[in-house]
């Protein structure tokens, strides 16, 4: 998608210049010792912001970002920086995303002014909806019995596992839009994997309180030690195995993953697990490039993933309905504005268990949803004294009569933002599902268990849910890799978050904080987290004032107190410099020159 031709047809804006006022640090790399613990609700403090007028790369680990930050220096643009980060993610943050896994992708193009949305979401394999003991007519998560199972029943089991889409994903953009070598891009990750990397306090808490992955005996090898304990925080920890695919992949492209001996592995660690994946399977995936979602908000052009994302057209939607609530030009922590932005989720959140799911499968109302008119409808549902309670979706044309989903979707899940020397720009959103997916290690990496980001159930009261399994579609997925636009159409800011179903409240708190408060990114990004995804209002637990809450609770809300481990990666344009900040609840860092 042009950028030009989408401000040509929304008409010409005034031009505007945003001005963010903050100190800008010198850079610094920080070290562990300086890292938010990994958990933490409550006490961590702000991270310094980075500044840089060449390149910006902001990832979820520092070896990650130092992987990005040597491949800019070599020359390299923005999404060859973007690549080696997530190979070397995969090695340090197992739990969160990796070649098992899948993503969804924003690429801009400084020369030629495009945004480019690609889609390296997992896939249902062929033979999934007919499991043992289940009929095509039924829902993958059948017990022998027809009755439905329980969401743990298929967490960690081979009926979890999708295709993995990530590095065909990747590949294929690399072939449109890379500047170095492909075989270059692996260089860090295979360096680091054989040399060995020091375990982060995030991942030793994830793998001491997880109780699945010990039951996996190649992840039981290399996550725990004899007696079962999990790798010390400090403790260097070698994956040989993964070097030895990565360089298979590195040679050979996406086919050393998707063909031959590693597909059979895969696809056979799944069947021993219960699952339905197929080499057959694996080797048919194909990734998409799908037309980004834009929206204006007041001078802004907002950017996103379509679907089968919700993120892009869930953000647009939660930001259109504050700035017809006018809320957006309240302070982001007053009661009246987290009321409001509570209520817009409400909404938001209805119209994505009603309608969105893959495009290939169902007709998504993509146009009607963000129509100026039907959100101007909307937010007359939003009362400022009083909450609405459960919000019914909207009346909308759809291909079928559908449902409402059901699927959980948990937050292992990374992001990666970085802006190149020449202005090119990446948002990349990745995952497993759960934390290390399926517990299923084939090669030295996890699969995911993304298949339980479908609904469970098929069908409700007689109608089709729209996000069912069916053999071939992608789940639908809250994430949110997003750019912001300034009204001469130069990119202003990219960002985005791991969350599972919370991101796009991640996301658009983020984006009202910046655009409509102008607060400084660092500021931004450690916002206590609010939101609601038309249920309980959530609040993070031990960083939402107790007043805040009881004022909440007086309009009707009930409130669910929550850890909130968002991830937010922001980079943004001040001046003629970008401005890296971190999310304080993870481990991330920034890097610009």
């Amino acid at each position: 998608m042009i950028l030009h031709d989408m401000f040509d047809r929304t008409g010409s804006l005034r031009a505007a210049r945003f001005l963010l006022v903050f100190a800008v640090l010198a850079r610094a790399i920080a070290s562990w010792a300086q890292v938010a613990q990994p958990e933490a609700a409550s006490g961590f403090a702000v991270r310094a912001a980075v500044a840089g007028k060449g390149f910006m790369a902001v990832t979820a680990n520092p070896y990650a970002t130092d992987a990005a930050a040597e491949i800019l220096q070599l020359g390299g643009n923005a999404l060859d920086a973007a690549i080696a980060a997530q190979w070397v993610l995969n090695l340090v943050e197992p739990q969160s995303s990796g070649i098992g896994g899948g993503g969804f992708m924003l690429h801009w193009d400084a020369t030629r002014r495009e945004v480019a949305a690609w889609d390296g979401r997992e896939t249902a394999p062929r033979g999934a909806s007919a499991l043992p003991g289940e009929t095509a007519s039924h829902s993958f998560a059948r017990r022998p019995d027809g009755s439905l199972a329980k969401y743990h029943e298929v967490l960690a089991t081979g009926r979890a596992v999708g295709v993995p889409g990530l590095v065909a994903m990747l590949e294929a953009a690399h072939r449109r839009h890379g500047k170095l070598k492909w075989e270059r891009l692996f260089r860090p990750a295979i360096r680091l994997a054989e040399n060995g990397f020091a375990v982060s306090p995030r991942l030793h808490l994830l793998l001491r309180d997880d109780s699945l992955l010990r039951r996996d005996a190649a992840a039981r090898a290399l996550y725990y030690r004899e007696d079962g304990q999990a790798r010390q925080v400090g403790e260097t920890l070698r994956n040989p195995d993964l070097a030895a695919t990565l360089r298979g992949i590195a040679a050979a492209g996406a086919d050393a993953l998707h063909r031959g001996e590693a597909a059979n592995r895969i696809a056979t660690a799944v069947k021993q697990r219960g699952g339905a994946l197929t080499a057959a399977d694996i080797g048919d995936y194909r990734p998409k490039q799908r037309d980004a979602v834009c929206g204006l908000y007041r001078r802004w052009h907002i950017c996103g993933m379509p679907p089968p994302s919700s993120g892009g057209i869930g953000v647009l939607q939660l930001m259109g309905l504050l700035e017809r609530s006018d809320a957006a030009t309240r302070d982001p922590a007053a009661p009246d504005h987290v009321h409001l932005f509570a209520e817009a989720g409400r909404l938001v959140y209805a119209d994505r268990a009603r309608y969105l799911a893959d495009p290939d499968f169902v007709a998504v109302p993509q146009r009607a949803m963000l129509d100026p008119g039907y959100l101007e409808q909307r937010a007359r549902l939003m009362d400022s004294r009083r909450s609405m309670g459960i919000a019914a979706p909207g009346k909308l044309p759809a291909g079928h009569a559908q449902a409402d989903d059901d699927a959980p979707e948990l937050p292992a899940t990374t992001h990666v933002s970085i802006v190149d020397q020449t202005g090119n720009a990446v948002a990349l959103t990745s995952s497993i599902e759960s934390a290390f997916g399926s517990r299923i290690q084939v090669d030295g990496f996890l699969l995911n268990n993304q298949l339980t980001d479908f609904s469970l159930a098929s069908e409700q009261d007689g109608r089709p849910v729209a996000n069912r399994l069916e053999p071939g579609k992608r789940p639908l997925s809250s994430m949110a890799p997003t750019f912001v636009f300034d009204a001469d159409g130069r990119l202003h800011a990219v960002l985005g978050s791991p969350g599972g179903g919370r991101i796009i409240n991640y996301v658009a708190r983020t984006l009202v904080a910046l655009l409509d408060g102008g607060m400084d990114p660092a500021m931004a990004v450690s916002l206590p987290h609010v939101g609601n995804r038309n249920g309980a209002t959530e609040i993070e637990r031990g960083r939402v004032p107790e007043t805040l809450a009881q004022e909440l609770e007086r309009r009707g809300h009930a409130l669910q107190r929550s850890d909130m481990t968002s991830g937010l990666h922001l980079i943004v344009r001040v001046g003629d410099a970008w401005v890296g900040a971190v999310d304080p609840r993870r481990e991330g860092t920034a890097r610009g020159e």
